[in-house]
């Protein structure tokens, strides 16, 4: 006669089921924990590559030419003018937190801003750079240089640091955001009460 044995080593369907369920769900969790990272990831890359665009780009750029002027008639360039106006699609630039850095061959200076900040009346103090002129007439007003205004920026250079005949120079002007704008240019062979830089 045959006997009957009773044995549990069977695997059901619904234990296959409750393993698939729980396969399922870790697979789940772990796929949202790698997208999350990884979107994370693209939106700091994305951050990072906007804030190096903005800050290699120049917002500013030279408009007309870059004059100097012989204050003293001594035959050296005391001030140096020029105008700025925003590039195509710059941002907007705060002047109250514009540095502008001169240097020569055999001196770098970092020139402070006039305690006047737009003085449309005349020269800056010695040693120091104002807003000599904003346009158009109908602008704000204000030291925030933006769309279709142009700053003309006079920069007084300190007594005995005069520009002399063929002396080169730069003068940088640096945004609190962005890159810098250089001007490097030569005196002229003989100075003239107003001189145009190259």
């Amino acid at each position: 006669m045959r006997k009957l044995m009773n044995k549990d080593e069977a695997f059901t369907g619904l234990e296959a089921a409750i393993v698939l369920i729980a396969f399922v769900v870790v697979a789940a969790v772990f796929s949202y924990v790698v997208l999350g990272a990884g979107f994370f990831t693209t939106q700091k890359s994305q951050e990072v590559v906007y804030t190096g665009v903005s800050q290699a780009s120049s917002s500013m750029e030279i408009l007309g030419d870059v004059y100097g002027i012989d204050e003293d008639n001594d035959d050296a360039i005391e001030d140096i003018q020029f105008t700025v106006g925003l590039s195509a699609g710059g941002s907007s630039i705060d002047f109250t937190k514009v540095v502008i850095t001169w240097s020569t061959a055999t001196e770098v200076e970092i020139i402070p801003a006039n305690t006047t900040l737009i003085n449309g009346t005349g020269d800056p103090a010695a040693n120091t750079w104002v807003i000599n002129d904003i346009r158009p007439t109908t602008s704000t007003g204000d030291a925030l240089l933006e769309s279709n205004e142009q700053f003309t920026l006079k920069v007084n250079l300190n007594t005995g640091h005069e520009l002399a005949s063929n002396e080169k120079f730069n003068l940088e002007i640096k945004p609190s955001t962005g890159a810098a704008l250089g001007i490097k240019r030569t005196g002229p062979a003989k100075v003239d009460k107003v001189n145009l830089l190259y």
